[in-house]
């Protein structure tokens, strides 16, 4: 009878681990991000280096580390230019804000009703494993012709 209440003791204890890590990975799947900052470095014959503030909202419990996290700029489903966000630690249930750099094409044409798309994968070391979350971020019109380079 106690090895029978051990066993079932020990299976509760894998299956409540096992949802908790299930359901964190969802959680952290789920992460926002929005930017805050966008500003004009430099501009030359080759295209525009910008540097970028980016707001993550993290809805999970659990502490996510996460490596550098390269991102493409696409307009109209064709890139225009390419960035990359510094490492960072998003807190449990809290925001971050993480700066970066992104540099825009001068071959693309500007047009206003371009669709302004950032796409990107960033890894977070979570516990003894790592996450691959995609993400996907459509600017705002204001945020979108930044990106593009119109005035």
């Amino acid at each position: 009878m106690q090895k029978s209440r051990k066993a079932t003791l020990l299976i509760l204890l894998v299956v409540g681990v096992g949802f908790f890590g299930y359901s964190q990975y969802a959680s952290a799947s789920q992460i926002n991000a929005i930017i805050t900052e966008s500003s004009l470095l430099e501009e030359n014959e080759r295209g525009s280096a910008h540097n970028i503030q980016l707001e993550f909202d993290n809805p999970s419990l659990l502490l996510l580390t996460a490596g550098e996290t390269d991102f493409i700029i696409t307009a109209d489903e064709k890139q225009i230019g390419e960035g990359e966000l510094q490492s960072f630690v998003l807190p449990p249930m809290s925001k971050a804000k993480v700066d970066g750099v992104f540099l825009t094409y001068s071959d693309q044409k500007s047009d206003d009703t371009q669709t302004i798309r950032i796409t990107g994968v960033t890894q977070y070391d979570v516990l003894f494993t790592k996450i691959d979350v995609p993400f996907v971020y459509y600017p705002t019109e204001v945020q979108a012709r930044e990106f593009i380079h119109q005035n």
